[in-house]
């Protein structure tokens, strides 16, 4: 392993995770001194950086110029055919989802870097470990920002990026090696998946596992929270906001979920309002009133005279609604399997991967040294 290439890469990965509290900012400066055109100077960074890439390639490439640019190529299609696919119907969220390629592909391409000098598959397997490494602590983090978001989708995206950097960095600068792993190469490999599935195991429980609420006259919603701890998170701020108000959502702080979820009601209700769909609007209504009320009351609760006028607008009976309501406030999934379940999959596939890789590589050296010609 080339050290200085892997402390390099180490640095960057780290300074990607830290930058995720300005990013949003530097966003909201281009879109606040470029309204009309913050999308297409995002646009063209992400060209320039993949045209620069392009060029330096071409410069490079002197021999098995069919296999490596045809590499390059690969990267480059799976990279285009997948923002087509799954890009975002916000072109300000779309500028965002094309510069993560270049972003996770320039992470990739220095873990290679660093890895190229071992001379079998770790040179493939480490990279996109440790690349998919830093995309799910990013998200992860990015999940306690306020202004950020960070969900599975997102670690999809960041896995073709690193994909697509993979691809490059093979026809950039292709190593010579075989395709199996020496002992102390799945070693390493083993502590590195182990370790991103652990990871990627707390990722998963504080963004995607949750609850359904069932609330016997209202309908079911879904929340990263149980019942009553919706209960105690509306007592805590309904206390704690007397004195102390939530913050505005553009300053550096840890965001508040309990405050980010009803926020997200008060959206759908006033949706669900806009487009005259009464009795979707009163069941979020309700929804706010009994679990988000602090939130309400940071001036967004509906005028008495509003509340009565979408009562009597309601077709369906408060039995029928409550059959039939489904929120889809909340803009991501939530899985409501139990904890008691996931993370004993998760440690034992943790466990699975080190104890396969330390076996594979105690045979392998076993292999290696009955080989070896004794005097």
């Amino acid at each position: 392993m080339n050290r200085v290439a892997f402390a390099a890469a180490v640095l960057a990965a780290g300074g990607l995770i830290l930058a995720a509290p300005f990013i949003s900012r530097f966003r909201n400066l281009l879109r606040t001194t470029f309204p009309d055109h913050d999308v297409l100077l995002l646009a063209l960074i992400v060209a320039g950086a993949i045209a620069a890439a392009a060029v330096a390639a071409l410069v490079r490439i002197r021999d098995r110029r069919r296999q490596r640019l045809g590499l390059i190529a690969a990267a480059l299609a799976i990279g285009a055919v997948y923002s087509l696919l799954t890009s975002s119907d916000d072109p300000h969220v779309a500028a965002v989802e094309r510069f993560h390629f270049v972003q996770y592909g320039l992470i990739t391409f220095l873990f290679y870097r660093a890895w190229r000098p071992l001379g079998d598959a770790g040179v493939l397997v480490l990279p996109a470990i440790a690349a998919m490494l830093t995309a799910v602590v990013e998200e992860w983090f990015q999940w306690f920002i306020p202004g950020r978001v960070g969900v599975m989708q997102d670690v999809l995206l960041n896995g073709a990026a690193i994909v697509c950097g993979l691809l490059f960095s093979l026809g950039f600068d292709p190593p010579r090696l075989t395709l199996t792993c020496g002992g102390r190469t799945l070693r390493h490999a083993g502590v590195a998946g182990a370790l991103l599935v652990v990871v990627f195991g707390l990722f998963f429980d504080a963004v995607h596992l949750g609850h359904a609420i069932r609330h016997p006259r209202i309908g079911t919603f879904p929340s990263l929270f149980s019942e009553a701890e919706l209960r105690a998170h509306a007592e805590d701020r309904a206390r704690r906001w007397q004195s102390d108000p939530p913050i505005d959502r553009t300053r550096l702080a840890r965001e508040d979920q309990y405050r980010t979820e009803g926020i997200q009601h008060v959206q759908a209700r006033n949706e669900a309002w806009a487009r005259g769909d009464s009795d979707r609007a009163l069941r979020e209504q309700q929804i706010l009133e009994t679990y988000y009320a602090p939130v309400l009351r940071r001036g967004h609760d509906w005028p008495a005279e509003q509340r009565a006028d979408a009562v009597n607008r309601a077709s369906a009976s408060e039995a029928d609604a409550a059959s039939t309501f489904v929120s889809r406030a909340y803009p991501y999934t939530v899985y409501t399997w139990p904890g008691t379940l996931v993370w004993p999959t998760v440690l034992l596939i943790a466990a699975g991967l080190l104890t396969f890789a330390w076996r594979a590589a105690a045979r392998r050296e076993g292999a290696g040294a009955r080989s070896t010609p004794t005097t």
